[in-house]
Formats: structure tokens, sequence, C-alpha cells
């Protein structure tokens, strides 16, 4: 007999019509590292899915540096940073991630979206404010969900419907806008500029998520912050270990007055165990590379820009994206998963962005692009995606 629970769950059967389909697009395993190529089944398949935006995952420096690490201080820290989880090469890449970033002080999480969930949750209080870009990530709204605070929404990088909400907000309590840097989904960058001006006419504080910024904007990749000169008019800069970092794991970095509060108030943070020795070696080893390539970077924008000038002569619907992060519009949910598969048999790895994540009309393909990819590996993603495209009549 089946409890309550169970049979309020069995009606959900979405992933099995889909298996059945044969257009299930989720859990696709790999057998090899994380690189431009992946093996998949036993052959090798382009990848175009992935966020690590300066293909560190498999450098040498960086793996030597995890192995040795692990060596050293073991495979994990068994507590909290708050209790037994503290090590010296924490300390460091905090030290280290401050100066890098332009911030007084950093407090290391276990991961990205525990940093939101772990700083938006605590820093505000019932009679204040938290302003939401309704695009941004969903562990910013988990976040959000779990603080006392009003909640305020505006529309999608539009300043005027920001303005609008901090004309209700009282002038005298705190008030906390948090924005992705760049939009993960498709790409776009915030227009942090006219977030600062608004955010000092209005006595505001603002936060940025630089997850899919820092690696890729800015000067040394440091971000979109660094990218608009803003730096030091924002308050909070997030960022994680996952994407350019070649890790896991995340920060915030801001003045040492709010790391004072967070680092005794933060639920994510006093009750989670300490990224690893291997993780926490890795971000330096990273962070090491990026500042000393900076042909990387360059690269990356090269391809970007190649890729971008390649898909619009295509007739690809691809937004308002101007980064590594470029979304192909379908606007069917049937299509994307068909045409992710079909991409996948062509030999050219996708994400499939598809309701409830958007809404129906909103469905893409989310095509990523590393620093290590070729020149030569795009074209080929291209002309692929050219023939899917056709075939299912989304480009004439």
């Amino acid at each position: 007999m089946k409890s309550l629970l169970q049979e309020k769950l069995s009606v959900y059967d979405a992933p099995q019509k889909a298996k059945a389909a044969g257009v299930y697009p989720y859990f696709r395993q790999i057998s090899s590292e994380q690189n431009t190529e992946v093996l998949m089944n036993g052959r090798k398949v382009l990848m175009f899915g992935s966020n690590s935006y300066m293909g560190l995952t498999n450098h040498p420096k960086v793996i030597e540096a995890a192995v040795e690490a692990t060596k050293k201080y073991g495979t994990g820290m068994a507590g909290s940073p708050f209790l037994n989880g503290t090590l010296d090469i924490h300390k460091q890449l905090e030290e280290r991630l401050a100066d890098y970033v332009g911030k007084e002080d950093v407090m290391l999480y276990s991961t990205g979206f525990g940093v939101n969930l772990g700083v938006i949750s605590t820093l505000t209080g019932r009679e204040d404010y938290v302003i939401l870009d309704e695009q941004d990530h969903a562990s910013i709204i988990d976040g959000r969900r779990l603080s006392f605070s009003n909640y305020l929404k505006y529309r999608h990088n539009d300043m005027q419907s920001l303005e609008a909400q901090l004309k209700k907000t009282d002038p005298n309590k705190v008030k906390l806008i948090v924005t992705d840097g760049v939009f993960s989904m498709e790409g776009d960058v915030a227009n942090l500029p006219e977030i600062v001006r608004l955010a000092k006419e209005y006595n505001a504080s603002v936060m940025v998520d630089e997850a899919h910024g820092i690696g890729v904007f800015g000067e040394g990749g440091r971000g979109t912050c660094n990218h608009f000169g803003v730096t030091q008019d924002v308050d909070l800069i997030m960022g994680t270990f996952s994407k350019s970092f070649a890790s896991l794991g995340g920060f915030i970095a801001t003045d040492k007055e709010i790391t004072n509060y967070l680092r005794h108030h933060s639920r994510a943070y006093i009750f989670t165990a300490s990224i690893t020795p291997a993780a926490t070696a890795a971000v330096n080893a990273a962070m090491d590379i990026i500042l000393a390539e900076p042909e990387r970077q360059t690269h990356l924008w090269d391809i970007t820009n190649y890729a971008l000038a390649k898909f619009r002569e295509m007739g690809c619907e691809i937004g308002h994206t101007s980064t590594p992060i470029i979304p192909l519009f379908i606007r069917d949910d049937y299509k994307t998963f068909h045409v992710t598969r079909d991409l996948l048999d062509e030999g050219v790895f996708v994400n499939p962005v598809v309701t409830p994540a958007v809404a129906p009309q909103d469905t893409l393909i989310r095509y990523s692009l590393m620093a290590t990819h070729t020149k030569e590996q795009v074209e080929r993603s291209i002309e692929a995606i050219r023939k899917v495209f056709k075939r299912y009549e989304i480009i004439p």
C-alpha cells in the first residue's frame, strides 16, 4: 500500500514519458574529464554545455595542486569552518580572493548555491527589503525565500521597474538589491552602472552574483563589477568555484563588518562542512593560471564573437546575449527535447532549457563556450546545429 506521500508524487511522470519517447536529456553519463571533447558511450562528443569558461578542469597544474593538498590535509574537513573545519589554506585563499576581487574580506562556502542561500537569508530583517531581478538564479530566489524580509521583484534588467520598486520602500529600512552579473540562461549582462546609481539615490545596498562573470569579464577575469568599474560601489560580490575556477565551492566578498555578522549567523556557513583541501588548492592554482595567461580570456572572447556572428548570420534567435553563454531559442518544449537528442547524435552536447525553468514560449538550447575550444570545434558544432535546426524548421 502506497503512503500518501508516494501517492502524491507518483502522478509526476514527465521524465518517464520523455524516456519512453527517447528524448530524455538529463543525467547523460560522461566517462572522461570535462574538456572540449568528452567521452560518452564510447565515442567522442563536442562539449558545448559546460560552465568551465577558462577550460581549467583538466589542467595539469590544477590537478597536481589538488593531489598535493589531499596528500597533506586528507580528503575532507569533517566539520564546518565555525568549529574544526578551518585550515591555513582556507584563510590564505580568503585573503587572496579579497585582494583579487577588490574587497576587504572574503568568506568561503561549500558551494556557490550555499553562498546565496546563506548570505541572502541572513543579512536583512523583517522590516527590511530584498529586491530581485525576475531572472535571478534559483539560489538567489531560494535565499530570499528563507529570508523574513519584504520581497520586491523588478522586470528583467528594467531599470524603470527597479526604481518603481525602490519607491515603494521605507527610506529608513535596509534595502538589498540582488542581481546576477551575467544571467546564466540567456547570457545577457546586468546594467550595473544604473543599478548602482539607483542604489545610491534610494540608499540601498547591492549584491552581485559573479558566478558567470569571473574569469570572463574584467581585468584578469575579475568579473562584471570590475568591468564596469563599480567594485567599490557594490556592497557584496559573490563568486563560485565550479566554473572558471575549476573546482567546487563559493565565496562572498564584502567588508569586515558584514563578514563578522555572517560568520556568526549564516546557518548555511555554520552548519555545513568546509570545502575540501583539494577544492581549495585547485582554486588557488586556477587563479594562478588565469592571471598568468590572459590570452585565455582573449581567446574566449574571440571565439565568442565569432560564434555570435555565425548564429546571427544563420538566422538563429539568440536574444540579448553578449557573452560565452549563447541561448538558441526554439520556443517549443517538444522541439527542444528532440533537437537536444539529435545534436547529441551529431556529436554535439548542449543543454536544453524548458518548462518550468522558463515559460513554454521561451524554451531554448544553451550553448556555452570555453577558452580551450578551437575555432574548428566551434565551426563543427555550428554546422551540426544548422543541420538539425533546418530539420525542425527553426531556421530557414
